[in-house]
Formats: structure tokens, C-alpha cells, sequence
């Protein structure tokens, strides 16, 4: 018996070391499955993704001092800032299929405000999409495709936007206006906030982010959260504060009001857009009062500004919540706008005041700012998403990713546009627009000197010494032309 005893005791402590091994074994293992998901999510860091509609890069961010506009300016300096990035296609609705598809626009899909993605594009998985496939949770609030309702498999939950016409009057003025008048739902082309009935939808759409956003950071799951602005496009409605940053007898109207010398007819519009509204002359004969044009360009600062503190709520919410350093942070704009240039007003042009956007890139734990020079398409958002956030690229992206651009910034890239039949290349120090035939014989074309005639006043396509860099931008233009 003293032996059986002796044996079990000897067993026993074999059974207590073994216990005493495993168990911090198990531990071992268990922290560090912890921190393999730690690793994770710091390998696919959360994205805040800010449309802005028809915003012109004309921030203090950009070099430009006439609009107020602290929190973007912020943003900007812990951002990458990205000084000619252009959009593949000046209106609303290609503009954005073509972001978020990550396909440039050609003659069969993306062609005007209207389109969807799900009809031009639906063999492809758009940016909510291959995101939401690689473990993400996507959702999109306000306006990120023009259509609420397109490529709905997008987003984790339904696409949210605050319930309200587009045009979002909100003063009794405008609301009695729009419901007698049968003008399809517009009244004046500004609204001076003041006795609102309701907040604007902007104003909605920060405050649902902000209910979002407490509930994403409960989970464990890498978020993408969309959030597109409607301000500011027409009309220029905005609380009356914002109106009130601004000195109108200040503000300086376009100073070049004329199409430029020797450009093609094909180039200008009589900007049917903003004469929809009762307070613009709708014959297109009729230029816009100076007086009215003053108040168009304050009531578009004020806009801005509006957006700009909208922008400032959501970001002091993210630093409440701590996901602010460790996140991404996209700013873009749709397409440029203008505000009189070339006696232009909206989009809808091949010229650089429609194409040029704003593009600002914050990095996870980013502190320093850096401004990129050289020209970046909206084209190359997807792909750079992609490789910041260590997912695998689809393999249907026309774009490039920016992270080799940022480190090098290379001078000799070039960034594709079109519009209608308007195809552009812009180059570093260049832009070249042309016009062709259905017979593909040239129409039109027109080239500007971006360094010596930044405003594109003076078109340079026919002097001699400029063709052979008018056939190399034909070369480009026929390389992507079928792609």
C-alpha cells in the first residue's frame, strides 16, 4: 500500500506540473490570438470617406484666402494634399460611378448626372462592395452615388439620406414659393437661413454619422463609413451665421468673364443648371446681373462654411471617441464649379475650373502635412484605399495608387477627363482639350499653358511650336480612350 501511495503521489505532482505547464501555455495562446486580431484592425484601419458636392478647390489648404473654412484647413494639415487631383467626369453622377467603380468613363458608360452603376458598370465590384467583402462594415449616409438606391449590395445596411426634397429650402419664403410656382421644385438660387422650419439635411446627416459611430466603435469590425454633403450645390441655402462670415461689399467678382482668346465654341455652355432658378434671367442670351453674381459667389462661401463646421462636429466626435488618429480620412469633391470664370457658371466643361478638385488624404497616426504636386485622378482613390487599408486590389481598377506617388512625386503624370465629347489630358504644366467626329476626324481642339496662363485665358492650340506636344497628348487620349 505504501508503494500504490508512493506511485500516486509521484503521478499526482506529474499531473499538477503538466496542469501548471499548460495553463499558461493556453494563456500564451489566447493573448496571442488577441493580439493577432489587435493586429488586424490596426492592419485595416477604420475609413472615413467625406464627398463633398461641386467644391472647388478654393480653401486657405489650397493657397486661397476668400473662404472660411478652419476644420478642412485642419484636416489638411495632417493630410496628404494633393494639388492637381482632377476628376474623370465634371458632373454629379459619372463622377461618382466612376470613383466608386474605380472604371474611367468611355462612350458606353458614364455619361451624364444620371447615371447608376448598377446599369453602366454591374459586372464590377464597386469600393462599398469589395470593402464589405473583406471584412468590413460599409454604410453610406447623404449623397456617395447620385442615386440613394444604386448598387444597394454596396453597403452592410441600407443607404441612408435625410428625407427631404433635394433642394432642401427650408424658410417659409421658399416653401410657399416652390409649391406655386410649378417650376419643377425651385425657387430662388439662395437661401439666406434664418426661421428655418427644419435643419438642412447636411445638418442630419452629421448628427445620424455621429449615432453611427457609437455604435460602430461597440464592435470589432473595421468600419467604411461614407458620408457625402449635398452643400455646397445649388441652390445656396445655409444657415443666415454663415452668410453673416461674409462682407458681400468684399467679395471680388471672376476676373476673366469671357471666353477665352481663340477657343473653340465647343468649350462654353450657357449654364442651364443655375437658370432653372426664378431669381436668374432664363434666356440664355441674358448674362447675370454683377449684383446677383455677388450674392451667388457669397451664398457659395457660405455654403462652404457651413459644410466646413459640419465637418468640424464629425471630427471632434471621432477624437471623443478615440478612432480619430488610428483612422483613415478621405475629403474629395465630385467635380469643380464656377463662379463667373470664362462667363461660366455650374460644371459641365472640359476646363480646369471643372475639373480641378479638392483631394486631402489623412493617414492612420499621421501628424505631418505634405502637399503633392504632381496631377492625381479621383480614379486613384479605390486602389490607394486598398493597399492603406492591406486588402488585395480587384483586378478590374483603372486607377493607380497613390502611396508611390506620395513618396516620390513624380512630375510626369497625367490625368484623363471627358465630357460628352470633350476628352482632356491634364499635364503638370499643360491642359489639351479636343472635340472629334463621328468620323473621328478632329472637330476642336484647345491647349492652355497651365504655368505661364494658369486661368487657361489664352488658347495656344495653333501655334507651331506646340505640336508635337499637341500629338503626344493625342497619343494618350487614344490609349484610353477604348479602355
Amino acid at each position: 500500500s505504501h508503494t500504490v501511495r508512493i506511485i500516486f503521489y509521484v503521478n499526482n505532482m506529474k499531473i499538477k506540473k503538466l496542469i501548471l505547464l499548460f495553463f499558461p501555455l493556453l494563456g500564451l495562446l489566447f493573448l496571442s490570438f488577441l493580439n493577432k486580431n489587435e493586429n488586424q484592425n490596426i492592419n485595416k484601419p477604420n475609413i472615413i470617406f467625406i464627398a463633398v458636392d461641386d467644391l472647388r478647390p478654393q480653401l486657405n489648404c489650397y493657397g486661397k484666402n476668400q473662404i472660411i473654412s478652419p476644420n478642412i484647413d485642419e484636416l489638411a494639415s495632417v493630410s496628404y494634399t494633393y494639388e492637381n487631383a482632377v476628376c474623370n467626369y465634371p458632373v454629379c453622377g459619372a463622377s461618382r460611378a466612376s470613383l466608386l467603380t474605380g472604371l474611367r468613363p468611355n462612350k458606353n458608360r458614364f455619361k451624364s448626372y444620371s447615371t447608376r452603376m448598377d446599369v453602366d458598370a454591374n459586372n464590377v465590384l464597386t469600393m462599398g462592395e469589395w470593402f464589405k467583402k473583406n471584412e468590413y462594415f460599409t454604410l453610406s449616409l447623404g449623397k456617395i452615388s447620385h442615386h440613394n438606391n444604386d448598387s444597394p449590395e454596396s453597403w452592410s445596411i441600407p443607404a441612408w439620406r435625410a428625407t427631404k426634397k433635394w433642394r432642401d429650402y427650408q424658410t417659409k419664403e421658399n416653401l410657399i414659393a416652390i409649391d406655386t410656382n410649378n417650376n419643377h421644385g425651385a425657387a430662388k438660387a439662395f437661401e439666406v437661413g434664418e426661421d428655418l422650419i427644419d435643419d438642412y439635411a447636411d445638418t442630419k446627416m452629421v448628427t445620424k454619422a455621429i449615432e453611427q459611430l457609437n455604435q460602430l466603435t461597440k464592435k470589432k469590425q473595421p468600419f467604411f463609413m461614407a458620408l457625402g454633403f449635398l452643400k455646397p450645390h445649388l441652390p445656396f441655402n445655409a444657415p443666415k451665421k454663415y452668410w453673416d462670415l461674409y462682407n458681400e461689399k468684399d467679395i471680388e467678382l471672376a476676373s476673366n468673364r469671357f471666353q477665352p482668346e481663340n477657343a473653340p465654341d465647343e468649350s462654353m455652355h450657357k449654364y442651364g443648371e443655375l437658370r432653372k432658378y426664378t431669381n436668374i434671367p432664363s434666356d440664355f442670351n441674358i448674362d447675370i446681373p454683377d449684383l446677383t453674381q455677388k450674392k451667388l459667389i457669397h451664398g457659395y462661401y457660405a455654403c462652404v462654411s457651413y459644410i466646413d463646421e459640419e465637418i468640424g462636429k464629425l471630427i471632434k466626435h471621432l477624437k471623443k471617441l478615440d478612432i480619430y488618429e488610428n483612422s483613415i480620412i478621405v475629403l474629395w469633391g465630385d467635380h469643380g464649379w464656377q463662379l463667373g470664370e470664362h462667363n461660366l457658371w455650374a460644371k459641365h466643361c472640359n476646363y480646369q475650373t471643372s475639373l480641378k478638385v479638392p483631394l486631402l488624404i489623412k493617414y492612420p497616426k499621421q501628424i505631418k502635412h505634405k502637399k503633392i504636386n504632381t496631377v492625381v485622378e479621383l480614379l486613384d482613390i479605390y486602389p490607394t484605399l486598398c493597399e492603406l487599408s492591406n486588402i488585395e486590389k480587384p483586378k478590374h481598377l483603372q486607377g493607380k495608387s497613390l502611396l508611390y506617388i506620395n513618396n516620390f512625386d513624380p512630375k510626369n503624370l497625367n490625368g484623363y477627363s471627358k465630357y460628352h465629347n470633350g476628352e482632356t489630358v491634364t499635364s503638370i504644366d499643360k491642359s489639351y482639350t479636343e472635340w472629334r467626329k463621328k468620323d473621328n476626324n478632329l472637330k476642336a481642339n484647345m491647349m492652355y499653358d497651365l504655368v505661364k496662363d494658369p486661368n487657361e485665358n489664352k488658347n495656344i492650340s495653333e501655334n507651331k511650336e506646340n505640336y508635337s506636344n499637341i500629338i503626344k497628348f493625342q497619343h494618350l487620349l487614344d490609349s484610353v480612350r477604348s479602355l
